[in-house]
């Protein structure tokens, strides 16, 4: 398997952990709709969290939350709009993004809520 697929996982994974230290509850990881994956979808309170994870090795070129374009945020708010709607949600939604940059010893996380879009 590619190496940045791998770093991509473990990232994910360390969000996973990091949001479930942080009392948030995982209600989905990996949901697909049309072109758009949706990383993690969590809840707390009466918030839900649309978690879009970037994990680098290195910010040679740009931070990791720097990777999140405009297509793919366009993508994530129809999907979301399609799992809300789908699962007869009402709750407040917002959009965050979790860096994730690997250093020496470790990986630096980074959470950065209503980073892109809220509705």
């Amino acid at each position: 398997m590619a190496q940045h697929y791998e770093l991509g996982k473990k990232g994910e994974q360390l969000a996973v952990n990091y949001l479930a230290n942080n009392n948030y509850e995982i209600v989905e990881r990996n949901y697909r709709f049309d072109k758009a994956e949706v990383d993690i979808i969590a809840q707390k309170g009466d918030i839900l969290a649309i978690i879009e994870v970037k994990t680098r090795s290195t910010i040679d070129f740009g931070n990791p939350q720097d990777f999140v374009k405009p297509k793919q945020i366009k993508n994530l708010v129809k999907a979301v709009h399609e799992y809300v709607t789908e699962n007869d949600l009402d709750v407040e939604v917002r959009f965050d993004i979790i860096a994730i940059l690997k250093e020496k010893k470790g990986f630096k996380i980074e959470h950065l809520e209503n980073a892109f879009y809220h509705f």
